[in-house]
């Protein structure tokens, strides 16, 4: 099971400020781990960004799954991080306990260095990072956070047991975001798709349905931006191809029908429409 979200690189563009382009990124990074997304893919749309492009998205999604024990000594200091005190604690059940000192503790790591002979440096909270072997079929780059279980400090003796639970960060163009092998159906929200009810639910999980569950792509559009400008595609074409197909995604979906407020933040969009997908059993 693989649940991405794809958001553009002008996701903060009408935000008056870093401290609040900071905060609404924050959000959308606090949705992704309630529920449980695997990846987070931030798509290049340069002609909505404003002061805050892709490389500010990014930075700050990452920042935020940095477990916290961490991220001074991973991130230093940044301008991208000024007000990174403003982000809302993600509280990831896979960061539960990382910062513990105790022998026998699992903690949460960042590959800092891949080597070729089939091991890897972890900066895992420990006094200096550790060398570690990276388990038969795990494959780990720099960057990478991972589960560490400590079965004692002095002398360090630690196993890498697998990756955490928590999204990874990533920047593809939206074509290749969408049509890669692990996307599973591939959903475009926006307002101007098909409104999704309650007896929809159980066809998109038998839609998206794998062995391992449920795997599903959802791409979301810009403030005042949507997906159809996004893609040069108008709102009446995406209507006249009945949902489907446009834009390289499955079906469009409005997932906020009967919306009470002429605009949907992106943020509060990312809430909503992965509460409804969450439904499918």
């Amino acid at each position: 099971m693989t649940v991405s979200v794809l958001v553009p690189s002008s996701l903060a563009r009408e935000a008056e400020d870093q401290r609040e382009a900071t905060r609404k990124i924050g959000y959308v990074a606090r949705a992704a781990t309630v529920f449980r997304v695997d990846r987070l893919s931030v798509y290049p749309d340069p002609d909505g960004e404003r002061k805050y492009d892709d490389g500010f998205v990014e930075t700050v999604l990452r920042y935020a799954a940095t477990p916290p024990e961490l991220r001074k000594e991973v991130w230093d200091t940044r301008d991208e991080l000024a007000y990174a005190g403003v982000l809302p604690p993600l509280r990831s059940l896979s960061q539960t306990g990382s910062g513990s000192d105790d022998s026998g503790s699992l903690r949460q790591g960042i590959v800092t260095k891949a080597a070729s002979d089939g091991r890897v440096r972890v900066n895992c909270g420990l006094q200096h990072p550790i060398s570690l072997a990276v388990p038969d079929g795990l494959e780990l780059v720099e960057g990478e956070r991972v589960t560490i279980d400590v079965s004692s400090r002095e002398p360090v003796r630690a196993k890498i047991v697998d990756r955490p639970s928590g999204y990874t960060v990533d920047a593809p163009d939206l074509d290749t975001a969408v049509s890669r092998s692990d996307t599973g159906l591939t959903i475009a929200a926006s307002r101007h798709g098909e409104l999704l009810g309650t007896d929809r639910i159980d066809e998109l999980a038998a839609q998206s349905a794998d062995a391992d569950g449920h795997s599903y792509t959802v791409a979301f559009g810009a403030p005042e931006r949507g997906l159809p400008a996004i893609i040069g595609n108008s709102p009446e074409e995406i209507r006249e191809d009945g949902f489907e197909e446009t834009g390289g995604f499955d079906l469009w979906l409005n997932t906020v029908p009967n919306q009470g407020s002429q605009v949907v933040r992106t943020e509060e969009a990312v809430f909503a429409t992965l509460a409804c997908l969450n439904l499918m059993d």
